[in-house]
């Protein structure tokens, strides 16, 4: 946990961004609940899950290794409490 109790849901811009091979991932939880966090390809296919957890409120920090795909556009989709959000990032080897 990087910070206190958060005021809402946020899922912020990956960093760097286009990335090779790892970037980091930063989000907020305002109240404790089961955490999704899922990369997904171009296709909407499902490549890596960064977080399957109950987290405690605060934010988090993510660091997303993609030395085994290829380049191209990622799409990373944080889930939780009813929340959704869905962000674009660019991998480039």
């Amino acid at each position: 946990t990087i910070s206190s109790v958060a005021d809402n849901f946020t899922l912020s811009q990956n960093y760097p961004n286009p990335f090779n091979p790892s970037t980091k991932i930063t989000y907020s939880l305002p109240k404790s609940g089961n955490v999704s966090l899922k990369v997904y390809n171009e296709l909407g296919k499902e490549v890596n899950t960064l977080v399957s957890a109950f987290k405690n409120a605060g934010t988090y920090e993510v660091t997303f290794n993609a030395e085994a795909l290829t380049s191209g556009i990622y799409f990373y989709s944080l889930k939780a409490d009813g929340f959704t959000n869905t962000k674009k990032m660019l991998l480039i080897k």
